[in-house]
């Protein structure tokens, strides 16, 4: 049995759909909407809590209906909360590069898929790649995780003049 640690949102209240499905020791760190900002202090406590417990796989999760994430995308009325300015501007640039690529309306899927890759890309860098990153998606009708696209296809917007 490997032991994981789980980043989430704690509006989505997943701890235990997560132990329910996944069968290891799991550990939980929680910022809203998985905004991280890995400063150094944050990724001193990542760091620390992979060598004291073992971690071999790090998950990003979101729900798709996270009310953090939808605020986002629309009425912006939790935008004045301390750190979240960042995330609701990239989720918006996320979304104005899903439209471009898959052309038929919005996806909300992609656009958590792009967000938890750049946030995977972000804290695998600053790990070293000492650990194993996922990025999963619940879906509450369901009842169940889903991996995200892959980075592959969640390429960035790129102009060239």
């Amino acid at each position: 049995m490997s032991n994981s640690l789980f980043l989430l949102c704690p509006t989505d209240c997943l701890e235990s759909n997560i132990n329910r499905t996944f069968n290891h020791q799991n550990y939980f760190c929680t910022s809203l909407g998985n905004s991280f900002a890995f400063e150094t202090e944050i990724i001193g406590h990542i760091r620390g809590l992979v060598k004291k417990h073992h971690i071999r796989e790090i998950y990003f999760v979101l729900s798709e209906d996270n009310p953090i994430f939808l605020d986002a995308l629309g009425g912006q009325f939790f935008s004045d909360i301390r750190g979240l300015e960042e995330f609701y501007g990239e989720i918006m640039r996320q979304k104005e590069h899903s439209e471009i690529v898959w052309q038929k309306g919005f996806h909300q899927f992609s656009v958590l898929s792009y967000y938890l890759n750049k946030k995977i890309k972000e804290l695998d860098s600053l790990l070293n790649n000492t650990v194993n990153i996922h990025g999963k998606i619940y879906n509450k009708y369901q009842d169940t995780f889903y991996d995200i696209y892959s980075d592959l296809i969640c390429i960035e917007k790129h102009c060239l003049n």
